[in-house]
């Protein structure tokens, strides 16, 4: 047994000595092992509680929240109506089978098939979005009867089996154990692998390179296509006008079913209900989780589309979880779409982005050298930073660690990537909120950091 395991019991004189920012690093570093780090330097920043788009630590030091914890806080921390809503489900029935039926469960469900397109009308609730994304291609495979998945090298879908080899990024490359997996170039003019220098070439050129590979894997063999509406972690990378449609266009010339992850941008995150509605297209199954319910309860889940759901009516789905559909979850989801409808956030983010934080970044790419281009819409934005605005070359990895640390030094807790700062606070952002985060921004962005 550790020191602190001795010594930190509650009621303890050493507990009573520590202060409780001490306390929890002392738990933390004893205890807690951390996921995508070496845990060896690691001290996380210590946070004690939240509201709408603040969070603070035990000693009172507070943060605005422009990382929406990660990019999935949409409706703000501790909304009263959700954890109202929690509350009245654990009173009532804390957990029970997937097997029942339960109406939390069935009012969840139908209030995401309410926004999702014509043609919708079943769900399969996950415990989050890597297996949401697991089961869409499980589903994908069984209603094809076909194998490989085609998905973007800048990419993120989640950390299990086929989820995790459908991410484009390297993380993928210690954990490439499923099979049936091949990766393609999206579109993303600012650094195009296509030598384009318009949206329009971009686009052309991208889904010719999409259908090449497509005949060259043998289109007989592609169960789906996978891909973000708008990949997140990879950049918030906004696809030019005309790319989704032309996906569509050559999954329906082939025979592959399109799957779109609207894990990180469903839910109010782009000032839609889903990202994908800005395109006209409709996939043939829509993964989600994070905005759902703002991550209260771990929750994730596959909108289905009828020709799909209907060929498990005589036929066994081969999937489930424990806890798929558990009330707690359902409740959360329950209560945060109706919060979401009547308080009109998801017109918030929308306007936000419209008028405040999109213009904002943009005067401050017009200011400062560094940011070689801005993109987003809604509150899901990214600032990519450069050494040389004619290159384009990247920031050095010291120049974001050092960006990072006068950010959280100026009380403002922001999503760092690679060269990029993320700026997505949550959907309830006020006016002012945003303007605060732009100052901080701009100070921090005059320092001396190349």
């Amino acid at each position: 047994m550790t020191d602190i395991d001795s010594t930190t019991d509650t009621g303890t004189s050493t507990d009573t000595e520590l202060g409780l920012n001490d306390l929890t690093t002392r738990l933390d570093k004893a205890h807690v092992f951390h996921s995508w780090s070496a845990q060896g330097a690691l001290k996380p920043l210590v946070i004690a509680g939240g509201l709408g788009c603040r969070v603070w630590d035990h000693e009172g030091r507070t943060y605005l929240d422009f990382s929406s914890q990660l990019v999935n806080v949409n409706i703000g921390h501790q909304h009263p109506a959700v954890i109202k809503g929690i509350i009245e489900q654990a009173q009532l029935l804390t957990t029970i089978a997937p097997s029942t039926a339960n109406l939390a469960r069935g009012e969840a469900a139908k209030r995401i098939v309410d926004r999702a397109p014509d043609g919708f009308n079943k769900v399969f609730f996950t415990n989050g979005g890597a297996d949401a994304n697991e089961n869409a291609i499980r589903m994908a495979r069984l209603h094809t009867g076909r194998d490989t998945v085609l998905s973007t090298y800048r990419s993120y879908h989640g950390n299990t089996g086929a989820a995790i080899v459908a991410t484009g990024d390297w993380r993928r490359i210690p954990n490439e154990f499923a099979r049936g997996h091949v990766h393609f170039f999206g579109p993303y003019l600012y650094r195009s692998e296509f030598w384009a220098r318009t949206p329009e070439r971009e686009c052309e050129r991208a889904l010719q390179h999409l259908e090449r590979v497509i005949q060259s894997e043998g289109a007989t063999s592609i169960a789906a296509v996978l891909l973000e509406s708008i990949p997140g972690t990879a950049g918030v990378l906004m696809p030019p006008p005309g790319y989704l449609t032309g996906v569509r266009a050559l999954c329906d010339k082939y025979g592959i079913l399109l799957i779109l992850d609207e894990v990180m941008v469903g839910f109010g995150r782009t000032g839609r209900w889903f990202a994908f509605e800005g395109s006209g297209v409709v996939p043939d199954l829509i993964t989600f989780a994070k905005g759902v319910n703002s991550g209260y309860v771990p929750v994730g889940g596959v909108i289905i589309s009828d020709a799909i759901a209907a060929d498990f009516d005589t036929t066994v789905f081969p999937g489930g979880l424990t806890y798929s559909g558990h009330p707690l979850a359902m409740a959360s989801i329950v209560a945060a779409l109706d919060a979401m409808e009547d308080e009109g956030i998801v017109e918030n983010a929308a306007r936000i982005g419209a008028d405040v934080l999109g213009p904002g970044l943009t005067a401050l790419a017009e200011k400062h050298p560094i940011i070689g281009e801005v993109r987003g819409e809604g509150v899901f934005w990214a600032i990519e930073l450069v050494a040389d605005r004619e290159t384009r070359a990247p920031v050095a990895p010291a120049v974001m660690a050092r960006i990072k640390t006068e950010l959280l030094a100026r009380n403002l807790l922001p999503f760092v990537q690679d060269n990029r700062i993320h700026v997505v606070p949550p959907c309830v952002v006020t006016d002012d909120e945003v303007a605060e985060a732009l100052a901080i921004y701009d100070e921090v962005l005059c320092l001396d950091l190349l």
